[in-house]
């Protein structure tokens, strides 16, 4: 996909839109926190279905989704995607309804750097010394949470590890992203709406039970699912690589302050170590990644999807 030159300022508008929206997703799921976090998975594969339904058929895209969906190699490819989105977004889920949200905001800083190491595991890529350097503070901060504050932060590493692989297998599909979405959803939706009927029939559903502004919320899960990606979509088909990559930090630094300031999750000195390792890391991924495009002329930009 060629980078457009001449729309840089609307790709970084577009992208700013994808990020913050993402940043912010702490406060839609606060509001919905009294409902099972399986429930508001389950709405937001359904809504979710129908929402990127409209939107490919507004924009002209249901050919392209009809020669997709008809290749068994391709639905199973994207099963196998479906489910790991489906971990990563239940987690998230119910992560931020516990008051973890700094937990999802660490697991965010952190995939990009096991996203480095899935590449040398399963790709056989090498490593640089500067990736490897920054690989290894991510890890320090995360054994050095194990060993003085006694807990693994196992929400941190399966929100990284699901999405870094879930954004492997899709780099690997060859699919545009919002026809990649809708089949996954899908997939997913008669297990979702078995789970809702289920939930019906023991008088355990929220939806349509708990008064209409709950069900509002419910429905929104789709628009909420759907949007960020048609503007992420749109920003990075304009922009090239570097800038793309700096902004995307915009969506777990916005999460960590929403944690920190907003719902006042705790940050003492131990954990706050634990983040200084991971964007020591970060920084160093990043500066050495900078230098490296910048040395190279940029051609392409591909669509992270």
């Amino acid at each position: 996909m060629q980078t457009d030159p001449q729309s840089p300022n609307r790709g970084i508008v577009f992208a700013l839109c994808a990020y913050g929206m993402w940043g912010m997703f702490p406060i839609y799921f606060k509001s919905v926190a009294s409902v099972s976090p399986f429930e508001v998975l389950s709405h937001r594969i359904i809504w979710s279905v129908i929402f990127m339904a409209l939107f490919i058929v507004a924009t002209g895209r249901w050919q392209e989704l009809s020669k997709n969906i008809r290749q068994k190699k391709l639905l199973l490819k994207l099963t196998s995607s479906a489910i790991l989105i489906s971990i990563n977004w239940v987690v998230f889920i119910w992560s931020v309804g516990q008051g973890h949200i700094l937990d999802t905001s660490m697991g965010y800083f952190i995939n990009p750097l096991v996203s480095l190491l899935l590449g040398m595991i399963i790709l056989g890529e090498r490593l640089r010394r500067v990736q490897w350097l920054a690989v290894s503070l991510a890890v320090a901060g995360v054994f050095y949470q194990l060993i003085l504050l006694g807990n693994l932060p196992w929400v941190a590493l399966v929100l990284a590890c699901s999405f870094g692989t879930y954004g492997l297998l899709r780099k690997q599909i060859e699919v545009d992203p919002f026809s990649g979405l809708l089949i996954e959803t899908l997939l997913l939706s008669p297990f979702a709406l078995f789970y809702l009927a289920w939930l019906a029939q023991h008088n355990e559903i929220t939806f349509l039970t708990e008064g209409l502004q709950m069900s509002g919320l419910l429905i929104a899960a789709g628009i909420v699912t759907s949007l960020p990606l048609i503007c992420f979509a749109a920003g990075a088909k304009r922009l090239t690589l570097t800038v793309n990559g700096l902004l995307m930090y915009i969506t777990p630094s916005l999460t960590f302050m929403l944690a920190v300031v907003v719902y006042d999750e705790p940050l003492d000195v131990n954990r706050l170590i634990t983040f200084a390792l991971i964007w020591s890391g970060l920084l160093l991924f990043t500066a050495e990644s900078i230098w490296r495009i910048k040395k190279m002329p940029v051609k392409a930009v591909k669509l992270p999807t």
